[in-house]
């Protein structure tokens, strides 16, 4: 089973899928929406580091590809749940990745779920039941505290919806954002507070 690839994007689909060539070879994976985007900024570009899930049915292998083993860890554990197969499972990593679900299923928060296609009443509330306690929050477990708030700044909202633009996703967004010291939302204009926040995700 193919468990890492790393190489270079030289395509990417609107179906989700990037070819990522490795040594001459290219390798269609699919990825999370967020994932995609990001990915596809880097066409051609420098080596990306993708962890595999070789997904293998009589009729094809498919491969599913994400930029954190978290997030492979978790698309994992969502096949073990009744109803969800790979793609469905995608679907739901992007719109929330692997701390962003842990804490949904920890919390019980049914809206997390809102808008993902495919997912319903039924599938939120065995996502909620089955998965309890199987996913651990990437700093601590799931009884830390929250987290660091974004500071009440103008600009503070703005650099995370540039982020998200960027195709980061919001959690990671908002995590680098409220990570700044509170007086450069004061002192720095938009394009500096942006540049601060991408050394913080790099």
């Amino acid at each position: 089973m193919i468990g890492r690839l790393v190489g270079r994007v030289v395509e990417d689909a609107p179906d989700g899928a990037v070819v990522l060539d490795v040594s001459g070879v290219g390798y269609e994976v699919f990825v999370p929406a967020s994932a995609h985007a990001s990915l596809a900024t880097r066409l051609r570009g420098e080596e990306v580091v993708l962890h595999i899930h070789t997904n293998v049915r009589e009729d094809a292998i498919t491969l599913y590809g994400f930029l954190a083993t978290e997030d492979r860890t978790a698309f994992r554990v969502l096949l073990t749940v009744s109803g969800i197969g790979p793609k469905l499972a995608l679907a739901i990593l992007s719109q929330l990745d692997a701390d962003a679900l842990a804490h949904a299923i920890e919390s019980g928060d049914k809206l997390a779920f809102k808008g993902i296609s495919g997912v319903g009443k039924k599938t939120v509330e065995h996502l909620l039941v089955d998965l309890k306690g199987k996913l651990a929050l990437r700093a601590g477990g799931p009884g830390r505290g929250p987290a660091r708030p974004l500071p009440a700044a103008p600009h503070a909202e703005l650099v995370v919806g540039l982020l998200c633009n960027m195709g980061f996703r919001r959690a990671e967004a908002e995590a680098a954002v409220a990570s700044l010291e509170p007086a450069s939302f004061e002192q720095k204009p938009v394009d500096a507070l942006l540049r601060d926040a991408l050394a913080r995700l790099r």
